[in-house]
């Protein structure tokens, strides 16, 4: 099953609900609009503010904002930033592989891969709030071109 770690499932939400609020958000308010637990909230803020998603600011009156519009940011940028690159198995884009030559898949990974991430970069934050179903179109002509890869397509 390919599924997302807690982490960057989180980071999608705060940063979605923080660009819906007006100005700086403290992260106990973050994490009372979300019902992410605050310590993990500030977890996140902390690695997306270090990864350039949100600015912080600080003194009585600080919290975090957005460094760009949801419609700048793709959920592969989220994922990349909170689990690293998007690789579905350990040989992927040149990584390393207890098989390397042996192996007869050695090397089509980097298909699936590439339509995988390639749909995810298609696919903003700004999508994803305003349920917008007009991303699809894109999404599903990334799946499609993985049907096609992987033989179903034909």
């Amino acid at each position: 099953m390919l599924k997302l770690s807690r982490l960057a499932d989180y980071a999608v939400v705060i940063l979605v609900r923080l660009g819906e609020m007006e100005g700086v958000t403290t992260s106990p308010s973050l994490a009372a609009e979300t019902g992410v637990p605050e310590p993990t909230v500030a977890k996140v803020l902390k690695a997306l503010s270090g990864q350039g998603f949100v600015l912080s600011q600080r003194g009585a009156k600080g919290g975090y904002r957005l460094a760009r519009p949801l419609a700048e940011i793709s959920v592969a940028s989220v994922i990349t930033a909170m689990d690293g690159r998007i690789a579905l198995t350990a040989c992927v884009d040149g990584g390393g592989c207890d098989n390397g030559v042996s192996c007869s898949l050695c090397g089509s990974w980097d298909a699936i891969n590439h339509a995988i991430r390639t749909t995810l970069e298609g696919i903003s934050l700004e999508n994803m709030r305003l349920n917008d179903k007009g991303f699809m179109p894109r999404a599903r002509n990334g799946v499609q071109g993985l049907a096609t890869l992987i033989g179903e397509g034909t």
